[in-house]
């Protein structure tokens, strides 16, 4: 598997990068996991506009799926004039109406699914293309899930948006790969059940036995050193920042 950042910035887009967004290929398959604020742009950097061939959303907020609502456009009003066939997307119940809500004037009331093929997740283990993958309900305030991705004994787990809590330890078990959000510090944030910090992050990854972390989801008010800093503190693997544009070999 080839995992490459398009975006990983929390909240809201950075100077530096989109909001999350994440593109995960392997055997010629293209899957993306959540499309934030500024994603579909910087997607562009690093696959064909309609080369997609499925997207997992983790939860409905906006910085991981408003820009599906730019994705639609570019999908039903396509410059050939060629409508494109359904895209399969995975999401929390709700996404489609959440999408539609949104865009807020789609020529009709199922425009959306006439490019999206809406797919409702829940905790379970399914195929999307060569990939299998295993979703589980995290703590959030909203539906919002963590994903585990194996293929050719290999496994990448992304976490989504969560706080502390044992279903994401397990999730997370031996994976070659922990993508795992750190939007507080340390110290100074203490919201059960809405975001890791550095050191939980780290934490996290330790009891799953994971074999390389790296943290994402870090919002421009967030130091990103700290929160390194604090996850290699209690973590003895390889710990990395995510960055636009860096790719992974899993």
């Amino acid at each position: 598997m080839k995992l490459t950042v398009v975006g990983c910035s929390g909240s809201f887009p950075s100077a530096e990068s989109a909001c999350s967004s994440y593109l995960v290929e392997a055997d010629g398959f293209r899957l993306l996991l959540d499309m934030g604020n500024g994603a579909l742009g910087e997607l562009q950097r690093h696959c064909g506009l309609y080369d997609l061939d499925a997207i997992f959303l983790s939860h409905l907020h906006a910085d991981h799926c408003i820009d599906m609502c730019a994705y639609f456009v570019a999908r039903y009003y396509r410059h050939d004039g060629g409508r494109c066939d359904p895209i399969p997307v995975y999401g929390p119940e709700g996404t489609e109406h959440r999408l539609t809500t949104a865009y807020a004037d789609t020529p009709t009331a199922s425009s959306m699914s006439e490019v999206f093929d809406f797919h409702t997740v829940k905790p379970s283990t399914f195929e999307i293309g060569p990939f299998t993958v295993h979703t589980e309900r995290v703590a959030h305030p909203v539906e919002a899930y963590g994903i585990r991705i194996e293929h050719g004994g290999t496994s990448l787990t992304y976490s989504g948006d969560t706080g502390t809590t044992s279903v994401l330890d397990e999730l997370a078990r031996d994976t070659d790969l922990f993508l795992c959000e750190a939007a507080f510090t340390h110290g100074k944030e203490s919201i059960p059940d809405l975001h890791l910090n550095g050191r939980e992050a780290g934490e996290a990854a330790a009891r799953a036995g994971a074999r390389r972390l790296v943290l994402t989801h870090i919002p421009p008010w967030t130091d990103p050193q700290v929160n390194l800093a604090d996850a290699r503190a209690v973590f003895d693997g390889p710990v990395a920042l995510a960055a636009p544009g860096q790719t992974y070999e899993i």
